[in-house]
């Protein structure tokens, strides 16, 4: 009889495998993006979101909730698409013309909630309402979906309405 059976040699390998699976799936585990919760100091004590928030949906009020996730993600729809117009919230075209509350409030139609935003973004128009603007590109379906376009209006209006400094018009250094 051999030192070693078939049995035992088999054992062997099945531990071995399970424990490299395990020290794999931990790996993977560890190495994956943490979540916007705990990791983006932004949203969660600028943005105030280290839960769900509500953001006005239509001029009716009302709101719908989005996740530290979800404002994390139109975060970085804003880093990509939007920072070198609107630096924080200003409108360095127009910079009269910010992303403040107040500013959103005061458009002709007002695009102080997300269906109104969203609207504008599809087809962007001046402040008052009565003609295209070309600065600002038109950012279509094909381009950005429903649900994305969403959580980039989201984090803007989320800005709008508690980010110390979002939107200034002071550039006084």
């Amino acid at each position: 009889m051999s030192l070693f059976s078939f049995k035992s040699v088999k054992s062997v390998f099945v531990r071995t495998a399970i424990a490299f699976a395990l020290v794999v799936v931990s790996a993977i585990a560890s190495a994956a993006p943490a979540h916007a919760e705990t990791s983006d100091r932004y949203i969660r004590e600028f943005l105030q979101a280290k839960e769900p928030v509500p953001v006005q949906v239509n001029p009716s009020g009302e709101t719908r909730l989005f996740s530290p996730d979800d404002l994390y993600e139109g975060k970085r729809l804003f880093m990509d698409h939007c920072i070198n117009c609107h630096v924080g919230g200003s409108t360095l075209p127009s910079p009269t013309i910010s992303l403040s509350e107040e500013a959103l409030q005061g458009a002709t139609p007002p695009r102080d909630n997300l269906d109104s935003l969203i609207a504008y973004m599809r087809e962007p128009m001046s402040y008052d309402g009565s003609e295209p603007i070309y600065w600002c590109r038109e950012v279509t379906e094909r381009w950005m979906p429903q649900e994305t376009i969403e959580k980039l209006a989201a984090f803007i209006l989320r800005a709008a309405n508690v980010a110390p400094g979002w939107g200034s018009d002071n550039f006084d250094l």
